[in-house]
C-alpha cells in the first residue's frame, strides 16, 4: 500500500472526529488539498495560501542564521570589544562559536512561537469545525525575529496566546483581522513588560542578566548593548559605519539589523508578487521626507544642540531606513495583503504615512525611539478608512464623467 492510500485511509478514519482538522492540517502541509470544482469553467492556479505564506518564510531564513551569527557575535564583542575593520566576509563573525550561540538562544524562541501559535490554530479549528489555515506561519516565523533575544519564553508563550486570540481569531482568522498578528504580539510585550522590551541591557544576549549579577554584588564586568536609536535618543555620536548598518554588524531585534538580507527578502517578494510594491516606496519615501523635513529645521538654526531631540533630528535622513526596524517593518510588515490598504491609491497613502510616522515616533519619543511597530498598527486602524474615501473619490468621479456625456 502506497503512501498516499495509507493517508486516505487515515483520513477516512478520522473524518467526523476531533483530530481531523489536525490530520487535515498535517496533510495539506505536504499535498495540495483534495477540494475540486464540480461547475463552470475555472482557471487553476498553483499558488495557494500554503504556497503563498512560504514565499514571505523564505526570504526570513537568511535573515534567522544572519541572526545566529549576529546574536553570537554582538554577546562576544560586548565583552571582548568590537574587533576593527569587520567586513561581511569576516572570519570573525562568521564562526562556529557565534553560530552555536545565537541558535541556542534563537531557537527556543522560533519553537515556543510555533507551537504555541499553532496550538492555538488548531484548538480554535477544532471548536469551529473548520480546517487549519496557514497564515500563521508567517507569524510564527516573524515574531522571534522582531524581539529581543533575551525575552523569556513564559513571557512569548503568553504574548503569542494574546497576540492570535485578540489579534487573529476574534475577527474570524486568517484573512479577517485587522491588526498585523505579529505586531500585535509585540504591542502586548511592549506595554506588558516594557523593560524587558527597551533599555540598553535588552539587545545583546546575557546584557540584562550580567547587569542583575553586578546589582547582587558579583565581581563581573558589565555587558552594554544599546541600539543604535538609543544611542542618538541620549544625544550620543553615531557609533557604527554606514558599512555596519548596512550588513547588520549592530544590536537589535534579531530580524531588523541587517538591512542588505532585508532588501534582498524585499526583491524576492516583489518578483514572487506577494508584497505591493507601492507599499515599499512610498513608505520610503514617506521615511524620507519626513527625515528631510528634521533636517531642515536644525540647518535652519531652529533646533539646538541642547535640546533632546537634536541628534535623531540631525541624523541623516538616508540613515533611519539603515538603523532600527524601518526596513525590516516596510519590507515585511507593512505589505501584509490582509492588513494593508487594498486599492493602488490607497497603498500609497497608506506606505507614505508608515515611513512619515515611524520617523516622526522616533525623533519626539526618546524614551522609545523606534516607531515603526506604533506605525504600522495604527495604519492598519485607518487602511479601510483610506481605502473607502478612495473607492467614493473614484465613484464621483465616474458619476461626474457619466453626466456629462448626458448633458
Amino acid at each position: 500500500m502506497g503512501l498516499k492510500e495509507k493517508l486516505h485511509n487515515i483520513s477516512e478514519k478520522v473524518k467526523g472526529t476531533k483530530f481531523q482538522t489536525m490530520f487535515g492540517a498535517i496533510h495539506t502541509l505536504f499535498y495540495t488539498p483534495k477540494e475540486t470544482t464540480h461547475s463552470g469553467g475555472h482557471l487553476r492556479g498553483a499558488d495557494d495560501l500554503k504556497r503563498t505564506m512560504m514565499n514571505v518564510v523564505l526570504p526570513l531564513i537568511p535573515l534567522l542564521i544572519f541572526g545566529m551569527y549576529n546574536v553570537g557575535f554582538q554577546h562576544n564583542a560586548a565583552i571582548n570589544g568590537f574587533p576593527e575593520g569587520i567586513g561581511f566576509f569576516s572570519s570573525e563573525f562568521w564562526n562556529l562559536d557565534n553560530f552555536t550561540f545565537g541558535a541556542l538562544k534563537l531557537l527556543p524562541l522560533v519553537l515556543v512561537s510555533y507551537v504555541v501559535g499553532l496550538g492555538i490554530e488548531i484548538l480554535f479549528a477544532t471548536i469551529n469545525n473548520h480546517e487549519v489555515e496557514e497564515g500563521y506561519f508567517v507569524t510564527g516565523m516573524l515574531v522571534p525575529l522582531i524581539i529581543p533575544i533575551d525575552t523569556p519564553l513564559w513571557m512569548l508563550t503568553v504574548a503569542v496566546i494574546f497576540g492570535v486570540v485578540i489579534g487573529k481569531e476574534i475577527f474570524g482568522g486568517t484573512g479577517m483581522n485587522i491588526l498585523n498578528p505579529a505586531l500585535t504580539i509585540r504591542a502586548f510585550l511592549f506595554f506588558a513588560y516594557p523593560t524587558w522590551m527597551s533599555g540598553d541591557k535588552v539587545w545583546v544576549a546575557g546584557a540584562k542578566e550580567r547587569a542583575n549579577e553586578i546589582m547582587e554584588g558579583a565581581n563581573l564586568d558589565a555587558i552594554s548593548g544599546e541600539t543604535i536609536l538609543g544611542s542618538l535618543a541620549q544625544g550620543q555620536e553615531l557609533a557604527y559605519s554606514v558599512s555596519d548598518m548596512f550588513f547588520g554588524f549592530v544590536p537589535g531585534s534579531v530580524g531588523e539589523t541587517s538591512t542588505l538580507l532585508i532588501l534582498l527578502g524585499g526583491l524576492y517578494l516583489l518578483y514572487t508578487k506577494v508584497a505591493s510594491w507601492r507599499i515599499m516606496l512610498s513608505s520610503v519615501i514617506g521615511a524620507l521626507v519626513m527625515g528631510l523635513i528634521f533636517n531642515g529645521v536644525v540647518n535652519a538654526g531652529w533646533i539646538t544642540e541642547s535640546s533632546k531631540f537634536y541628534s535623531l533630528m540631525n541624523t541623516e535622513f538616508w540613515h533611519h531606513l539603515l538603523i532600527g526596524g524601518l526596513a525590516f517593518g516596510i519590507v515585511f510588515m507593512a505589505t501584509d495583503p490582509v492588513t494593508g490598504s487594498q486599492t493602488n491609491k490607497g497603498k500609497w497613502i497608506y506606505g507614505f504615512f508608515i515611513g512619515f510616522i515611524s520617523v516622526m515616533i522616533r525623533v519626539f519619543n526618546p524614551a522609545y525611539p523606534e516607531g515603526v511597530m506604533l506605525a504600522i498598527l495604527l495604519m492598519n486602524v485607518f487602511a479601510p478608512t483610506i481605502d473607502h474615501y478612495v473607492v467614493q473619490a473614484n465613484v464621483k468621479r465616474r458619476l461626474k464623467r457619466l453626466k456629462a456625456k448626458t448633458a
